[in-house]
């Protein structure tokens, strides 16, 4: 499902509908995930759901990092270092790497007192925000779907 920029589901159950559908669409056999990935990624849809789209791009990485650090690295990689040397595909690692980057400008905020943007344009961020969640929430099952044994 690829949702156009101000049509995407509104409601809780359309967000639920809309992750049912990304996991029919991307879960073709089994995987096996570790209880702290499984138990991220549940708050990361929570927060999907219920429009909390910052929560949701910031823990949908947090699971990301999780999965990625449980398949290809150990507990001193850094995010990056366990993108790149990953064996996912090349255009998730980009997408990773995208979804990284916008979610570091939320965690690492360099102008804290530069804030016009959200006091002037506040819907302008929601909308980038929800535009991202759904990014993320795809992402994020791109990547825990990517090692699938059937």
């Amino acid at each position: 499902m690829n949702y156009a920029l101000g049509k995407q589901p509104q409601t809780k159950e359309d967000r639920w509908e809309h992750l049912t559908a990304l996991d029919d669409e991307l879960l073709k056999g089994g995987v096996i995930l570790s209880e702290w990935c499984t138990f991220i990624i549940r708050d990361s849809d929570m927060a999907f759901v219920g429009g909390a789209h910052l929560s949701c791009i910031l823990t949908a990485v947090s699971g990301i990092e999780t999965y990625l650090r449980s398949e290809y690295g150990t507990g001193k990689d850094r995010l990056m270092d366990l993108i790149n040397n990953s064996l996912i595909d090349q255009n998730l690692k980009d997408d990773i790497h995208r979804l990284r980057l916008y979610r570091n400008k939320w965690v690492h905020v360099g102008e804290p007192w530069d804030d016009e943007l959200p006091l002037t344009r506040p819907e302008q961020i929601e909308q980038e925000l929800e535009q991202m969640a759904f990014f993320a929430v795809k992402a994020l099952r791109n990547t825990i779907y990517e090692n699938q044994w059937v």
